[in-house]
């Protein structure tokens, strides 16, 4: 089955994949946009949603490496036309990860207050953190059901039904977060931040249905857990723990952004927390080229078509780059009403405004890191992966951040390292990729 690489193609992937992409950060970004502007307490509730925001990714983000791993596997025997053989692989994996999630639902929500309290929540802060928290948590299982699924659409090279299910949770966590947090006159009284934690719940409820839903209706993959277990399974556990262990290296990155922000004062907490979910948006829009990289990849790898992917990998990195100029532009351009979307808080706006050319100048060198990563994920490549990220934390982002604090360079510190993290990281997969599949190419 010959895979075409041209700009229809990559874009009928990636388009879908984009889409249901930045509705994952929607659903922060919304928490975070309409909790900044809540009359009572806004400043603290916001710094509250950041801190729980940040735990709560890298849960996710730790436990959700099975996604790529799905979509990595099924689209590989997709390319070598074996897909038959895999078929009883995803309910075996799925079983997997909520049954980690729960381990780790459970094991978080009884020491709430110490988990907050490490990243350097006190008094008014800390109280919203554990009532945001341990709502906010009961949808983890939810969530990670969603991404599997996500990855087994993906690995069949569609990103269509992932996007449906994406925008539907974000447009329901919007309309409830209107509704829950401030309330309907005579109707529902104002929840304000508990309010915004049940939004997101409800929302990824709903998308955990419509994706049961679609999965049983729309393909042959089979959520009956049989034994015994496939042999691809092992393969699956070694290439989701690596990108556990990079998961968790790129969230200690995250985790300690968020202390340092934390330790320098509500004004920049509040600051720091709209700066990364408008990081984490345009990582997300940029990343639909990195997942039309790990659909096609994974099946040009399976296919040995490796003129293709060589192709595959330059036209992505162009379109990833044009989107990366635009979004840079539109930041330049309205920096400013965007940080009013999330704050009226005008201490918060200052310190906000003066890290985010850092930001905006780092995009077109992000989309580096993030097509790379998308694309390696498809090619199974996950231990390299995993080492790239080890050494761009410690040997970059962490020398860096606390060089900052040393020296009294406050938020800017923060996303100094930051950038210096995204280029390590960028540079090294470029590097690789070009090392391991020029010498493999027919037409040179």
């Amino acid at each position: 089955m010959k895979t075409p690489i041209n700009f229809k193609t990559i874009n009928n992937l990636a388009i879908p994949a984009t889409i249901a992409g930045i509705a994952e950060p929607i659903l922060s970004i919304t928490d975070t946009a309409i909790v900044g502007n809540i009359p009572q307490d806004g400043m603290e509730s916001l710094a509250a949603a950041g801190i729980v925001g940040s735990f709560l990714s890298m849960l996710i983000w730790i436990l959700g490496q099975t996604r790529s791993a799905i979509s990595a596997i099924i689209s590989q025997y997709l390319g070598a036309d074996k897909l038959e053989r895999v078929k009883p692989l995803p309910a075996q994996a799925i079983f997997l990860n909520i049954v980690l999630s729960i381990v780790i639902l459970l094991s978080t929500v009884f020491v709430v207050e110490e988990i907050f309290v490490l990243l350097n929540a006190s008094g008014k802060i800390l109280e919203l953190c554990i009532s945001y928290y341990s709502i906010r948590v009961w949808g983890f299982p939810l969530t990670l059901f969603v991404f599997a699924v996500m990855g087994i659409f993906r690995g069949l090279q569609n990103t269509y039904y992932p996007m449906l299910i994406a925008i539907t949770g974000a447009v329901l966590n919007i309309i409830l977060d209107f509704i829950l947090v401030y309330g309907v006159e005579g109707i529902i009284s104002p929840m304000y931040l508990e309010g915004a934690a049940w939004a997101s719940l409800i929302a990824q409820g709903i998308m955990a249905v419509m994706a049961f839903v679609l999965l049983v209706t729309k393909t042959n993959i089979s959520l009956r857990l049989k034994f015994p277990l496939h042999p691809e399974l092992g393969r699956l556990v070694v290439m989701s723990l690596n990108l556990f262990v990079r998961a968790l290296a790129l969230n200690i990155a995250l985790i300690l952004a968020v202390r340092e922000a934390t330790a320098l004062g509500d004004k920049y907490i509040g600051a720091h927390t709209i700066a990364i979910n408008l990081w984490l948006f345009s990582a997300f829009f940029i990343d639909g080229y990195g997942a039309a990289g790990n659909i096609m990849g994974g099946k040009l790898l399976g296919a040995k078509n490796y003129d293709g992917l060589w192709d595959l990998a330059k036209k992505i990195m162009l379109y990833g780059f044009v989107i990366s100029l635009i979004l840079a532009a539109v930041g330049f351009l309205f920096y400013r009403p965007i940080g009013r979307i999330f704050s009226n808080d005008l201490t918060v706006l200052q310190a906000f405004y003066s890290i985010f050319f850092i930001l905006i100048l780092g995009i077109p060198m992000n989309m580096v890191a993030f097509v790379f990563d998308g694309l390696f994920k498809g090619l199974g490549e996950m231990k390299y992966l995993r080492n790239v990220l080890l050494v761009a934390t410690f040997l970059g982002f962490v020398p860096i951040l606390f060089l900052g604090k040393f020296l009294g360079w406050g938020l800017y510190g923060i996303w100094i390292a930051f950038t210096l993290w995204m280029f390590i990281r960028g540079g090294a997969l470029v590097w690789k990729f070009r090392r391991k599949f020029r010498p493999l190419l027919q037409n040179v």
